[in-house]
């Protein structure tokens, strides 16, 4: 049997763990990136549409739901808001009706051009006093730590690949 203050420090242990760290990390950053865009009518994922947009410029529906990982029933109600608000139109494709090209209208360019860059703005926030180094090996870890978990889980047959889904 574990005693009281043996099991207190395991405890205290798993909550300060890389795991736990990298938790708090993804949830604070999510929500500085909420609140960046709130005061534009913007979801992050939203966000991350009208992103690859006016990045990459026009783009199939299929395709952009494998690039930003999200299930296709997801995309579809983002695209879906997107479009009521106007800032992407959804166009049927030339060899199949079924599938949707995706593209920013004049009032989403407009839009985007407006935005801040959220994404460079938490970085600087939470990355502006550490080093290069320091932030090239934490990423570096992290990348590692997932593709071997995602690897373990393909193996054993458990999950979905992350990396694709």
């Amino acid at each position: 049997m574990v005693s009281q203050p043996e099991a207190s420090q395991h405890e205290a242990g798993q909550h300060e763990g890389v795991g736990a760290w990298a938790k708090r990390y993804y949830f604070t950053n999510r929500e500085a990136l909420e609140s960046a865009l709130r005061p534009f009518g913007l979801g992050s994922t939203q966000w991350y549409v009208l992103y690859q947009l006016a990045n990459d410029g026009p783009t199939m529906q299929r395709d952009l739901a494998q690039l930003l990982h999200l299930e296709r029933a997801t995309l579809s109600g983002i695209v879906t808001t997107l479009v009521r608000k106007n800032l992407v139109d959804q166009v049927e494709g030339a060899g199949d009706r079924r599938q949707r090209m995706l593209e920013l209208t004049a009032a989403g360019t407009e839009l985007w051009a407006k935005l801040p860059d959220p994404i460079a703005e938490i970085r600087a926030i939470a990355f502006g006093p550490t080093s290069d180094a320091d932030t090239r090996t934490a990423i570096r870890v992290l990348r590692e730590a997932t593709e071997r978990l995602t690897e373990h889980m393909a193996a054993a047959g458990r999950g979905d690949d992350p990396r694709t889904s």
